[in-house]
């Protein structure tokens, strides 16, 4: 499992992170689903990208070929934590599908710019509720090559396991995120 403090770093990321993207959101669903993100951060593999001071800018979970959920600090926008880690996902998994919202014009966008395209939509969430998905796909023929384009530098991430393991050692050092 994540430590009490990765989780709690990865929740106050979240938190944030769909304050500001997820307007969409009806106060009671954010309440419910951000109870949902307590109970399953401390459980799955965490993927953090870190600045050079040692900040976190954001996270990942990745678990074969899904980015189940990517979410970067409001004040790191822009900066490259959410290239470096799409990019180090698809160093790992070629193939590479997430959902975003649909009314989440911002991430959509920032997949489109990572060359992920719509292979479907669902015009419901995962729970049932009435924000639609986008199914996105990302098939890179040279994974390498794409990684390195959107700048991942072959540094790893780190990365912790669900038994509290690192899975793989080091950080990776964000460009101009101070």
């Amino acid at each position: 499992d994540a430590s009490a403090g990765e989780s709690a770093t990865a929740i106050a990321i979240w938190r944030r992170a769909v304050a500001a993207t997820h307007d969409f959101l009806t106060p009671e669903d954010f309440a419910e689903i951000e109870a949902m993100v307590r109970g399953f951060l401390p459980e799955v593999p965490l993927t953090f990208a870190v600045d050079r001071d040692g900040t976190v800018a954001g996270f990942m979970v990745l678990s074969e070929g899904h980015l189940d959920a990517l979410f970067i600090d409001p004040a790191a926008h822009g900066r490259g934590a959410g290239r470096a880690l799409v990019a180090h996902a698809l160093a790992r998994f070629p193939r590479l599908v997430t959902d975003v919202n649909e009314q989440n014009a911002g991430a959509a966008a920032f997949y489109a710019r990572l060359g992920f395209t719509v292979a479907g939509r669902s015009e419901r969430d995962d729970q049932g509720r009435p924000y639609p998905l986008l199914h996105l796909v990302h098939e890179a023929a040279d994974a390498a090559a794409t990684a390195a384009q959107m700048g991942f530098n072959g540094q790893p991430i780190l990365t912790k396991g669900r038994d509290g393991q690192n899975l793989m050692s080091g950080r990776v050092t964000m460009i101009d995120l101070g």
